[in-house]
């Protein structure tokens, strides 16, 4: 269930009418009592007795109600069986993360695989006295011997109206931008609770053998991606946490060509022009160089360190199958370049998870944070055995005051003034970054012209957030002219998930 118990994924009893061909006898006269019972041919049904390969069994109809199988449990030789059979109510709307099962019922993907062993549970049985013939007539239940299938439960942080307002959003702006792929995360910054994940395309979980094998991929867990701006808000934080900056001082730009040995030439995004600048200043305006010089004052070790805390790296532990750990190479292995381009994210691949992670922990004032997607496990009467709670997780990534100031004066400013004025909304104050990182090149190595992941990560309300929001698009068809950096394309979706959550939330807090 999700977290107002609204059903995700459950199981329904399908019964089937089966006979055994030994027991019978008679079976021209069988098979016309059971087809005006099952609406069947009994010409048909004569077929299959007669001719069944398996003495003791061969299916005759399924599903059946529990009508008919009342009346044809009367009939000698014919029985029932009874099967689970697993039903996804939302249908694609939270596909990878339920998951789907396979037609034994074990669980696959998603939480039905992760949680497979829970939700069977231990099966049931009864057990019969039997009369001594051929047929093992049962004749009474043995004393004691029977008890049902007792599985678990699972309530999801995942709130379907806030998957619905995410998901909407996404699959309009992918489809609109023909893209290859997109992913959607909301998550609580105190918590780490996400309320929603969307990746697409998805599927339909009922129907799981007609899908793509492309689609069944969770890409907010799975995939990687070098980041590219998204980062340089946690870098900067770092750089502060470290001491290496401070909020006050300027820093030289270069005027958009900065050069030395040992880390080449860097340039600027659509060759702007940068002077002097804040720490604020290269955050809004997303300096490259600012970040680079940002880089070389932390130094490896430190901005190492401070990237391995902010959980990157590493797998966050979300309870979802085939999470990826992205990489960061040891402090060791880096050079001028990567202590020069890891701080405006390049030279590190990340999952959309561990990004929402690490701007969760901004937005909470530096605390640790766990991100989970299962809520509480109940047992077959509905009571919680298993609770995940808050505040679990002890310790600062980096100070309150840096965290804060991250968040209330550089990120709204991204959203007030620079790269991310599309996430801005007039109800509440956004923090953001944007991101538009192109992809590396597999053929020819380097980085395509053509190929970009276009990402926004922010939330609201500033001073006190409480949610962050991930957008990240893959590929958009940029022939279309419709854009395809983080702030054209990625922003306007998140201030629209951001805007119909806050306005959701504040109304179910009034209601209660």
């Amino acid at each position: 269930m999700d977290c107002h118990g609204r059903v995700l994924a459950a199981s329904n009893k399908l019964q089937t009418v089966f006979a055994d061909p030994l027991i019978i006898e008679g079976p021209e006269k069988v098979s016309a009592r059971l087809a005006g019972l099952l609406d069947m041919d009994a010409v048909e049904i004569y077929t299959l007795i007669s001719t069944s390969k398996n003495p003791r069994y061969v299916k005759i109809k399924a599903p059946v109600s529990k009508e008919v199988c009342e009346q044809v449990r009367k009939i000698r030789g014919i029985g029932v069986q009874s099967q689970w059979q697993r039903y996804y109510p939302t249908g694609p709307l939270v596909s990878h993360v339920t998951g789907f099962t396979g037609t034994d019922e074990k669980g696959l993907d998603g939480i039905e695989l992760e949680y497979d062993r829970q939700l069977s549970g231990l099966s049931g049985q009864e057990l019969f006295y039997t009369d001594g013939s051929l047929q093992r007539r049962p004749i009474r239940l043995m004393p004691s011997s029977s008890y049902p299938a007792r599985g678990k439960g699972l309530i999801l942080t995942i709130d379907t109206t806030i998957q619905h307002f995410a998901r909407t959003e996404l699959l309009r702006q992918y489809e609109n931008l023909q893209a290859e792929s997109a992913v959607a995360i909301v998550a609580e910054p105190q918590t780490g609770a996400v309320l929603a994940m969307v990746s697409v395309p998805d599927f339909e979980p009922n129907n799981v053998r007609t899908a793509d094998a492309n689609s069944l991929r969770n890409r907010a867990i799975w995939e990687t991606f070098e980041p590219g701006s998204l980062l340089k808000p946690v870098a900067a934080a770092i750089a502060l946490d470290e001491g290496a900056v401070d909020t006050k001082e300027k820093i030289f730009c270069e005027q958009g060509n900065y050069r030395g040995k040992g880390f080449g030439r860097i340039g600027e995004y659509g060759n702007h022009s940068f002077g002097e600048l804040t720490v604020r200043e290269i955050i809004v305006h997303s300096s490259n160089i600012g970040m680079a010089k940002i880089g070389q004052r932390t130094g490896k070790e430190q901005l190492y360190r401070g990237l391995r805390l902010f959980g990157f790296g590493k797998k966050t532990g979300i309870e979802l199958p085939g999470e990826a750990e992205g990489l960061v190479r040891p402090a060791e292995e880096w050079t001028g370049y990567s202590v020069t381009r890891i701080p405006f994210g390049q030279e590190i691949s990340v999952t959309a998870i561990q990004l929402v992670r690490a701007f969760c922990i901004l937005a909470n004032g530096g605390k640790v944070v766990q991100p989970h997607i299962v809520k509480a496990v109940v047992d077959t009467n509905g009571e919680i055995i298993e609770q995940k709670r808050a505040g679990d997780s002890v310790g600062y990534v980096v100070k309150s005051e840096v965290a804060d100031w991250i968040i209330t004066e550089a990120m709204t400013g991204v959203v007030n003034e620079g790269t991310g004025t599309k996430g801005k909304l007039k109800k509440w104050q956004v923090f953001g970054k944007t991101g538009t990182a192109n992809i590396a090149d597999t053929t020819g190595g380097g980085y395509s012209d053509s190929e970009y992941v276009a990402s926004f990560v922010g939330g609201a309300p500033a001073q006190q957030p409480r949610v962050v929001v991930l957008v990240s698009i893959r590929k958009p068809n940029i022939r279309l002219g419709k854009g395809y950096t983080g702030g054209q394309i990625a922003a306007p979706v998140a201030a629209k998930i951001i805007e119909k959550t806050l306005n959701y939330l504040e109304k179910t807090a009034q209601r209660h």
